[in-house]
């Protein structure tokens, strides 16, 4: 059987199961940006949740679940331009 489902540039794509999103559970959502980017843990994503500004998150229950695709976004959008200087206020130009 073939099925179509939305692709990653929002167009339909054919194939052959429904592809389900991956969710990461606080803890491990804190060690995949930790490992990958280099900053963010649990207690951050914790603290964000409550004053706002972090990733975007489901909940089911009281699980708190993210996707890393969201979390990938989130962390890239805080990560600075290029600096030459510590004393730079902005990007190297």
């Amino acid at each position: 059987m073939v099925l179509l489902f939305p692709g990653s540039s929002g167009c339909l794509q054919r194939g052959t199961a429904m592809q389900t999103p991956q969710y990461l559970r606080r803890k491990a959502a804190g060690a995949y940006l930790k490992e990958k980017f280099g900053f963010g843990s649990e207690k951050s994503l914790a603290k964000l949740a409550v004053v706002g500004g972090g990733p975007a998150f489901r909940k089911a229950g009281p699980a708190v679940l993210y996707e890393p695709r969201t979390l990938d976004e989130w962390a890239l959008a805080k990560i600075g331009a290029p600096r030459s200087s510590t004393s730079d206020e902005g990007a190297a130009k």
